[in-house]
């Protein structure tokens, strides 16, 4: 890192380490900002902000108020979560702090500095997870696994090519490219490539998508032919994937409340090659839109909104802008949610719920709950819904991913069937 670029990453961590707004919002005005800023700038000056939100509570145990005394912050990210040694920052630190760093590096922070420190996690998030039953060392590895970047996984769409003829093309390109253990649509890349101005990118061939999201649409199983609803698409990267599913033949609902986001799924259909996915954009899940389907759908997905905390690796500043008061709000929200999506579902149909947080409350709290309350639904095994379709993943009824052992996202699902009328 050049002494420009630090400079650079200093002044942005200085607003981001205040968490007023998501990261990667102020991360991309500020580039709009400072145009002259070139792309290997820009990818080093993410990078080290990253790197500092993620070691977060390691900085925070160092230095009072990072945010006020951001170069040292920055310094103790490039040295805490880029793996910088203190020697290579020669040009960037005086001997204070050089000393600092030396310390830094030598200080032992397992449990000594609290179990939120040595997990990367705040307090009121390992507060919350030992309240739902979770152990320390769970919490401990959690933590430390999401902490940690995220490689890029690609989900190959299947009506323009196959897994193993794309997967061959990229190895040969010498990118560090493997088949994912899960999906069988899964490409994971560890290498950091732009892909936006690939040709397999900009065909619709290759979609960014993680292995967990992709799970989400094959345990959702939608045939060619059906009416499928998307009851919260968002930029409808799991709408795609279901539209691949049912060979373009059926009708593909991709409901969601944010017009913006809609609009960015229309020129990835075009792109994919796909014609049956219909975008609308509702005011709530109460919408009186939606009543045109109730009961007709065969199958149903509702990726509700959630805290997000399965995501970490790639929005780590999410365990900084959550609180227990925002996950009672999504509690609430997921509730009412679910509630209208199975009015939807056709007897006989498929429901699936969906979140990527890890909290009981969100996920097996919320099936249990649907299920006490809605007993025309039956639950369905969701490693017998895999094994169905040869995905060798059994994490019991529930679908339960977690960054750790599955080198995924934390996603959770349940399936439930509604029973045909008597």
């Amino acid at each position: 890192m050049n002494p420009a670029q630090f400079k650079h990453a200093a002044a942005l961590s200085a607003e981001v380490l205040t968490f007023r707004q998501p990261a990667d919002a102020a991360v991309s005005a500020y580039f709009r900002s400072h145009k002259k800023l070139g792309r290997q700038d820009r990818g080093e000056i993410a990078e080290t902000v990253f790197a500092a939100i993620r070691h977060y509570q390691k900085i925070a145990a160092a230095i009072r108020r990072p945010h006020a005394q951001p170069e040292k912050a920055v310094l103790a990210a490039l040295v805490l979560g880029r793996g910088f040694n203190v020697s290579q920052l020669e040009n960037l630190a005086g001997a204070e702090e050089k000393a600092f760093l030396a310390a830094l590096k030598a200080r032992k922070t397992e449990f000594s500095d609290g179990l939120n420190t040595a997990a990367e996690l705040p307090q009121w998030l390992t507060d919350t997870l030992r309240g739902s039953g979770f152990a320390d060392e769970d919490i401990l590895t959690f933590g430390r696994s999401a902490a940690r970047p995220a490689p890029l996984d690609l989900r190959v769409n299947t009506l323009k090519a196959r897994r193993d003829k794309v997967l061959a093309a990229l190895q040969e390109e010498g990118l560090k490219a493997e088949a994912a253990p899960y999906s069988p649509w899964c490409i994971r890349l560890h290498d950091k490539a732009a892909l936006h101005g690939h040709p397999l990118f900009l065909d619709g061939t290759l979609e960014v998508q993680d292995e967990g999201s992709q799970l989400l649409a094959l345990l959702l199983g939608a045939k060619r032919g059906e009416i499928v609803v998307d009851f919260c698409a968002g930029a409808g990267g799991k709408t795609l994937a279901i539209g691949a599913m049912t060979a373009n033949k059926g009708r593909i609902y991709a409901f969601d409340v944010a017009e913006k986001r809609l609009a960015n799924l229309k020129p990835r259909m075009t792109r994919a090659g796909l014609t049956n996915i219909h975008p609308e954009r509702i005011g709530s899940e109460h919408d009186p839109r939606i009543s045109r389907l109730k009961g007709k759908a065969d199958r149903v997905l509702v990726d509700a909104p959630c805290s997000g905390l399965g995501t970490l690796r790639r929005n780590p500043d999410l365990k900084y802008r959550q609180s227990p008061n925002t996950i009672a709000k999504l509690v609430s929200q997921q509730h009412s949610i679910l509630a209208a999506a199975a009015e939807l579902t056709a007897p006989g149909g498929r429901l699936v719920y969906a979140t990527c947080s890890i909290l009981p409350e969100e996920n097996e709290r919320q099936a249990e709950r649907f299920l006490a309350e809605h007993p025309d639904f039956e639950p369905l095994d969701c490693a017998e819904l895999l094994a169905a379709q040869k995905i060798p993943l059994d994490t019991g009824r529930y679908l339960q991913l977690n960054t750790a052992a599955h080198h995924t996202d934390g996603f959770f699902a349940a399936a439930f069937q509604r029973k045909e009328a008597v």
